[in-house]
């Protein structure tokens, strides 16, 4: 199906984009690595995707997240969850990175309320200065005072020591990656240049030694190299990620759910061009250098990598699941249950349904998305015993 096209407004704005994107090009002696390329397209401020003011999530925006489909998949989080922070006590706290919509945030603490597990603060970790703002419209909405009152955004993770729980829902796909390519047998970057007729071009550049030696760890955990011409995405600087964003952290658990594979399926032979994809109005646009600031750049995760970074920082692994296995193992059956005998009619019964379909049925949510969590100090293993994939890794 084809995409619309956007309106003058939208395509004035993305042309300022572009024309940043070109100066940063032309700055740095006429190519930009992907990686910068990327973040110039989604978090230049004011004018990347998600710094700019356009819808991104829902019916309206151009991909649906699982707190978007209803309160289920916040409360089955929640249920997870609600252990570690009571095991904590009253000074733990709550870490959302990138608050979405905000309504991840009202599901969440509405169950932990619920679960008489409600955190001291719960801070969302949000770069966006649009959406804090939506997050904090809609929370001011949604919670009673004195419950909005424990609600904090934060601009950069928290410094001081802290203990509590960190939750990360689709932002790791989000992060600016690396991109590479094998030429006769050496490591390349992709860069992002301008061609002799004015568009953006790939173009790739010796790798450096972070990236390259990044490619030759995962090439022995293969135990083959590369394929000539192969290229994929590869986050060298997740573990430096995984470590900013616990900033403080001394006891507690992380969970992230995100879509991917471990990293011997992210690197099959036939996987060769990668997993980077560009989304737009709920369809995959085929031009990762089009529209920038109005389509999302996405690339999967390699869940072994973050394996790697969560135990590398000091956290023991806790398990990994797909997310159809995690929801079902925290309470999805009862809460459904519990919404269920609370709809009004027959067709809220219905929609609740269609939810728990979307969630968990393997051609949607439920095999794409996978959970993986840590721990430190407190017990966590509980959230995973349902489906564990660990062996996978």
């Amino acid at each position: 199906m084809s995409i619309p096209p956007a309106d003058a407004d939208a395509l004035a704005h993305s042309r300022r984009l572009e024309a940043l994107v070109r100066e940063q090009i032309a700055q740095a002696g006429g190519s930009i690595p992907f990686s910068r390329f990327m973040e110039l397209a989604l978090y230049a401020p004011g004018l990347g995707y998600y710094s700019a003011g356009a819808a991104k999530f829902g019916a309206a925006g151009d991909f649906v997240t699982a707190p978007e489909l209803g309160s289920l998949f916040a409360g089955c989080v929640a249920e997870a969850l609600a252990p570690v922070l009571r095991a904590i006590g009253e000074d733990a706290r709550f870490v959302e990175i990138g608050g979405g919509s905000g309504r991840f945030a009202e599901y969440a603490i509405k169950q932990l309320m619920q679960l008489d597990a409600m955190p001291a603060s719960y801070a969302i970790l949000e770069p966006s200065a649009d959406l804090r703002q939506r997050q904090r419209e809609h929370l001011q909405r949604r919670l009673t005072p004195p419950v909005f009152d424990r609600v904090r955004w934060l601009e950069r993770p928290l410094e001081e020591r802290w203990n509590g729980v960190l939750f990360a829902n689709e932002v790791i796909d989000a992060l600016p990656t690396p991109r590479f390519v094998l030429r006769d047998g050496e490591v390349f970057e992709e860069h992002v240049g301008i061609e002799p007729g004015g568009n953006f071009a790939r173009l790739d550049r010796p790798a450096d030694a972070l990236l390259a030696a990044a490619v030759r760890h995962v090439e022995r955990q293969l135990d083959a190299p590369f394929a000539d011409g192969y290229r994929s995405e590869l986050l060298p600087q997740l573990p430096y990620w995984v470590q900013a964003v616990i900033g403080g952290m001394d006891t507690g658990a992380l969970l992230f759910v995100d879509y991917g594979y471990p990293r011997r399926e992210y690197y099959l032979p036939q996987r060769d061009e990668g997993t980077l994809r560009a989304f737009h109005r709920h369809r995959v646009a085929g031009n990762a250098y089009a529209n920038l600031g109005l389509q999302d750049l996405t690339a999967s995760v390699d869940f072994t990598a973050l394996a790697e970074a969560g135990t590398g920082a000091g956290f023991e692994f806790s398990g990994y699941c797909s997310q159809a296995s995690f929801l079902l193992g925290n309470g999805l059956d009862r809460l459904l249950a519990e919404q269920e005998a609370r709809a009004a009619d027959e067709a809220a019964r219905y929609a609740l349904r269609q939810q728990v379909k979307t969630l968990t049925l393997p051609g949607a949510m439920g095999e794409r998305f996978q959970a993986m969590g840590f721990a430190r100090d407190v017990h966590f293993a509980h959230a995973f015993l349902a489906g564990d994939l660990s062996y996978r890794l």
